[in-house]
């Protein structure tokens, strides 16, 4: 009799945990965003009358909606504001669609967010300064869309990023000083907006950094001699500015560059202990490409 029992509870559990659901708010929520960013014409579809754990692009932990990847799958339209319900979210992909209107709110509300990937899309309007709040974010990455605005100082309270990456918008104004607090920060990408004045001094501590691009903006003033303590860079593009002068640029100690590239008329700057012998190296500014 025991034997029996046993086994039917182990069936129950076993039909229990097969069955288990995700809550009515986080369904809605993403029933939302399928709606929003017109799902009938994804390249891959939800079934909505199927399980959310079958649904192309969601993982699921713990009855919880934990990532969305819909990288490439042809979303249109805004991103609904109930995204902000999938508090328990660790990864939110929506890269490489069309995606359009600004960044909704709520999205600051994702404090377990890991990796938000937004990049090639047609998003406009600016960061929430409340970005600050999502202190467990990677990755941040909104290239080639349309955003504008100041880059919001609170992006220096999201110590573990590792990636930043808000090239080609229209972002305008300073660079942010805080970014230099970033001390996990591996790669930096602000190519290609319209940001003016100095590159902040505190920009020299990111001693991680491995990618800095900062070309095709409006930057001026001299490059900071506190450069000199980018020892891991490897990639390093500042062409395209307004800078009056380069002089700190002999003081790097990077031993060897995979691309080098700014655009001083003057080449008699001096660089000690730099190998450029795998670089690709520019020191003028970009010639117009006939098509």
């Amino acid at each position: 009799m025991k034997k029996l029992y046993y086994l039917s509870f182990s069936l129950f559990f076993i039909t229990t945990v097969c069955v288990a659901e995700i809550s009515k708010k986080e369904k809605k929520a993403l029933v939302d965003l399928y709606t929003s960013t017109n799902g009938k014409h994804w390249v891959k579809k939800w079934d909505l009358n199927t399980p959310v754990a079958q649904w192309h692009g969601v993982t699921i932990e713990d009855n919880k909606v934990v990532e969305i990847n819909l990288f490439h799958n042809n979303l249109m339209g805004p991103i609904s504001s109930e995204i902000g319900k999938l508090e328990h979210l660790k990864v939110l992909n929506l890269a490489f669609n069309s995606l359009t209107g600004a960044l909704p709110a709520e999205i600051v509300n994702l404090s377990n967010l890991k990796v938000l990937k937004l990049e090639m899309n047609r998003l406009n309007g600016e960061i929430p300064n409340e970005i600050g709040n999502l202190n467990q974010l990677v990755e941040l990455s909104a290239f080639n869309n349309f955003l504008t605005g100041e880059i919001p100082n609170e992006i220096g309270n999201l110590k573990g990023l590792k990636i930043l990456n808000l090239s080609s918008n229209d972002f305008y104004g300073d660079i942010p000083a805080s970014l230099g607090q970033l001390s996990q920060l591996e790669t930096l990408g602000l190519f290609e907006n319209k940001l003016e004045g100095a590159i902040p001094k505190d920009m020299g501590m990111l001693s991680n950094l491995k990618e800095l691009v900062l070309a095709n903006n409006r930057l001026n003033g001299e490059i900071p001699n506190e450069f000199a303590q980018l020892v891991s860079l490897e990639v390093f593009q500042i062409q395209n500015n307004n800078f009056s002068s380069f002089k700190a640029l002999e003081f790097l100690e990077t031993k060897e560059y995979l691309v080098f590239d700014y655009d001083k008329d003057d080449r008699k700057l001096d660089f000690k202990d730099i190998n450029f012998s795998k670089t690709r190296m520019a020191d003028t500014k970009f010639e117009d490409i006939e098509e």
